[in-house]
């Protein structure tokens, strides 16, 4: 399931990052790596903002699509 259809407050574990290879490198920078956990603080018209790695982030809703929760 996409992390665009957590919901807020959920606590999610990632199982894997799809897109192109450039989009799923930048996702990994920002932390967003296989068996980390994430947690949905709001969601926003445009998409997310999640905590991951004592970070907040946002992503937009093509971005919270690729990661696999």
């Amino acid at each position: 399931m996409p992390l665009l259809f957590a919901s807020i407050g959920d606590e999610v574990t990632i199982k894997s990052i799809g897109g192109a290879p450039d989009v799923k490198q930048h996702l990994v920078d920002l932390g967003f790596t296989s068996g980390a956990t994430v947690t949905v603080i709001q969601k926003v018209t445009t998409g997310l903002i999640v905590k991951v790695k004592e970070a907040r982030i946002a992503l937009d809703k093509g971005m919270a699509s690729k990661v696999l929760i």
